[in-house]
């Protein structure tokens, strides 16, 4: 019988874990895989008292996340909706999260996503549908009359006719959407907002295009990808975020790590700072940025570089995904 279960009621005991992850930097220790897939199963499922919830979310942000306890924590979110069907063509699926938003220069994920699913590639958008005070891609997209997708029959009409599909998170896995309102409460982000930029939805290979804000999960996400990932869900592009979007900076390229097979390589070094900034918009609301958005694919503004590289870096590897 698993001592951690209450079967009259099915609650989950989560003290023993909060007691091991909830003594600070210094003294806490890691869960093991499974006892963190066990123990996030149960937040997601609510089997976790409120109480023992915002201990655990808070005991989390002050410890960090080791790679089995990210890994184990993605078992559980993976499991918790149901995946969405790979789509046929040419290339593997490629997976954009949005969760920050601009809140300095304009947001240009949209651009990103239009571009790639103008190539042919299913490109799916998840994310937000709004951030106070932040700019965000859905806010763009609608700017652009591009409805979100509710079901897998609107993704999978979006790829046919070349449009990014953009699911809310809400729609796509609401219990996950559930823990991120819980920043809301407690003020804080909590391990969720770095399980939703390396979800995977799709029940076959995809590209992940994943960004970090903090230079300690560059590490954390590089052995991550490299030790704990399923090769068989596909590959990851990780880089450092444009405003914590996974768009590349427009007026310097950030380095971009390409993890396939357990291997890591460079495909995009980092710029030196440009002398000449790129073409963007001038202001940074969703309407602006989706007129310019629309002139760029039209060409009468050019794609910022970085931006540009970073889509050919996409659809080669999405269609070596598929070979």
């Amino acid at each position: 019988m698993d001592k951690t279960i209450d079967t009259t009621t099915g609650a989950f005991a989560a003290a023993p874990f909060i007691k091991e992850i909830g003594r600070g930097v210094k003294g806490a220790r890691s869960m093991s895989r499974e006892d963190a897939r066990a123990l996030y199963a149960a937040m997601l499922e609510g089997r976790v008292s409120d109480l023992e919830l915002g201990a655990i979310l808070l005991a989390m942000r002050i410890k960090g996340e080791s790679v089995e306890e990210l890994a184990g924590f993605m078992d559980a979110a993976e499991g918790s909706f149901a995946p969405l069907p790979s789509p046929p063509g040419d290339y593997a699926p490629v997976l954009i999260p949005s969760y920050n938003g601009a809140r300095k220069l304009a947001n240009l994920t949209p651009l990103l996503a239009l571009l790639l699913a103008r190539e042919g590639v299913p490109t799916l958008v998840h994310g937000v549908r709004n951030d106070p005070g932040r700019i965000t891609t859905a806010e763009i997209l609608a700017e652009l009359g591009l409805a979100e997708s509710g079901t897998s029959a609107d993704i999978l009409d979006a790829f046919a006719s070349s449009r990014p599909a953009f699911i809310p998170i809400e729609r796509l896995a609401p219990e996950l959407a559930h823990m991120l309102s819980l920043r809301r409460i407690l003020g804080v982000r909590n391990s969720t907002h770095t399980l939703v930029k390396i979800l995977q939805p799709f029940d076959g290979p995809a590209l992940r295009l994943v960004s970090y804000t903090h230079p300690e999960y560059l590490e954390t996400l590089g052995e991550y990808f490299t030790t704990a990932a399923p090769p068989a869900r596909g590959d990851a592009f990780l880089m450092r975020g444009t405003e914590g979007e996974t768009v590349a900076n427009p007026h310097r390229a950030q380095q971009i790590d390409w993890f396939h097979g357990g291997a890591r390589t460079v495909l995009v070094e980092r710029d030196a700072p440009a002398d000449v900034l790129a073409e963007v918009p001038d202001a940074r609301d969703a309407a602006t940025t989706a007129a310019w958005i629309a002139a760029a694919l039209r060409g009468d503004v050019p794609v910022p570089r970085p931006i540009a590289a970073q889509l050919a870096q996409c659809l080669r590897v999405a269609r070596a995904l598929r070979s």
